[in-house]
Formats: structure tokens, sequence, C-alpha cells
């Protein structure tokens, strides 16, 4: 077994998106090779509906596939092929965007105004790009959880762990996507894919994650004001946590527990050509798929079909 170090830590930025929805870009700032094969990530959480309420109207997507899950609130969405339907909390939906589709995201509070949901980005391999586009939409109690001993409890969003199978299929890079919580002062392993990146957002409480000959937070290298400066990771609400090569992850749980999402993937390795919501190879493919948009001729297959 060999224990996956901490090769770098990051917390999520504040972004404004769509119609003026505000949220934090976790990542898609950077070489898109070191979350391969995803491509972005955002958290949006908001008490006060003027600050989501006018959503993501109607945009285009190409050559990706958008996964979104709903922990709190609403997300309403509807495309120009006749899908439609409501993500409730604790649902996820698996959107492959593949040859084109034009859809909006609109989201909805709770009564107490609340919304908080992540969508995640992962690219398409180049076969794959102009594939059919395809939804699938997982309510809360179809995804299994699994509680362990210890009380840690693990919700399969995409993938399988511990004996559980998400529903949702047929997804390039065979990714897995967890939420993971974590009690109080517990430390926990976790495999992973050797062949895949691996990368852990903490979205409440706090931890450390770290190798097994270092009992105490594993030294990182971070940029504060300007200078690049070592310190032991105690990753905190809103950090991305990158990992490097290896078949495990451990994790100490702080005072207020822990709770984060484990996404990994195979990585891709294709040249990447992105603009806005398109992600094709090519500069020469990203222009036909605008000059298509322009035309009218973006969408090539019909979902319902």
């Amino acid at each position: 077994m060999t224990f996956r170090p901490v090769v770098a830590t990051s917390q999520s930025q504040p972004a404004m998106e769509g119609a003026g929805v505000h949220l934090h870009r976790v990542f898609g700032f950077d070489d898109p090779s070191l979350t391969d094969p995803f491509l972005m990530m955002d958290d949006f959480r908001n008490d006060d509906p003027r600050m989501y309420s006018k959503g993501f109207p109607w945009h285009p997507h190409r050559g990706i596939e958008t996964i979104t899950y709903v922990l709190e609130g609403e997300v309403e969405h509807a495309d120009s092929l006749g899908n439609r339907g409501i993500l409730g909390p604790g649902s996820i939906q698996w959107m492959t965007a593949g040859s084109g589709i034009v859809h909006q995201e609109m989201p909805l509070g709770d009564a107490k105004g609340q919304m908080h949901g992540f969508q995640l980005w992962a690219n398409l391999p180049r076969d794959l790009k102009m594939t059919k586009p395809r939804y699938q939409d997982i309510g809360a109690t179809d995804l299994p959880v699994e509680v362990d001993d210890d009380g840690t409890v693990v919700k399969v969003l995409i993938g399988s762990f511990w004996g559980k199978q998400s529903p949702v299929d047929g997804i390039a890079a065979n990714p897995m996507l967890l939420d993971i919580s974590v009690p109080a002062g517990r430390r926990k392993t976790f495999k992973v894919d050797t062949r895949a990146n691996a990368l852990a957002y903490v979205f409440a409480g706090s931890g450390q994650f770290r190798d097994a000959s270092n009992p105490i937070g594993i030294q990182v290298e971070k940029e504060y004001q300007g200078q690049e400066m070592a310190f032991r990771d105690q990753s905190g609400n809103r950090t991305l946590v990158r990992f490097g090569s290896g078949d495990e992850i451990t994790v100490q749980a702080g005072d207020e527990g822990l709770r984060f999402l484990l996404m990994t993937g195979r990585p891709i390795q294709e040249p990447v050509a992105w603009h806005g919501p398109i992600v094709m190879n090519t500069q020469a493919e990203l222009r036909q798929a605008f000059d298509e948009l322009n035309k009218g001729t973006f969408i090539k297959h019909d979902a319902r079909a």
C-alpha cells in the first residue's frame, strides 16, 4: 500500500457566473492537466436568494460532461431537446453534453432561502466529444450510502466504493465521486484507483490529509503574500487538496469533524482547447462550434430519440 502525499492545497475563490450567481470557484483557473479529467468545479452556497435567483439562463455546451450535486434547495433544469426536471436535496445529475446541447439551470432556495450545491465539469476524450447528449438524474434515495463502524458516512455519487455502486453509468474516465463525512477526531484511510488523479474538496469542518509516516500533517508549499512558505497542512472549509500518486489517502478529522468530496478520474491526456462552455481538442474545432452556434446548426442529436 502506498499513501498519496498532498502535493498542493488551495482555497476556492469568489466568482460570479450565469446571470449573476455568486459562487466560489474551486478550480479551473490553471493548467487543466493538473486536475485531468476534471476541468472546473464550482461551490454555490448562499442564504440570500438575491445572490443566486437569476440562475444560469440558456447556454450551450459541447465536448464535456457536467455533474451537479445539490445539498440544499433545488435546481430546475431544462434543455433545447425537451428534457426537464428538478434536482432536490441530495440528488445528482450527470449531463453528457457531447456533440452539443443548450440548457438552463435555475437555482431555487429552500424555505429558509438556502441554496447549496456543486457543479463539476469532466472532459470528454476526443472519440466521445461528438457523442449523443444524455441526462442522468438520480434522486437522493437512489444513491447508496454506507456507514462504517466508527461513524464515517460515505455517499456514493459516482462509481463504486465499499461494495456500493452508484446508478450513474456509462461515464468516460472511470471516475469516482464520494460525499464523505468523518466524525471528530477520527483517522480514516480510503483506497483509490492508482491510475487516477485524486482531489478532495473540504466543505465543512476541518482535518489533515497526510501520509502514514507523518502523524501531524504533511508539509506542503503554499504562496502567502507573494512568498512561498512551507508549513503543515490543516485543510479547512472550502479547501481543495490535490494528491500525488498512490493507492490510499488518509485523513485525520478535526474537532468539528470533516466533510469533503473525494473525486478521482483517470487522466485523458489530450490537448484541451477551451472557451467558455465549450471544450474541444483544437482551436479549429472551437471555431467550428461557435460558427455552428451562429448558424443555428449546433445541435446534432435529439436526446429523446
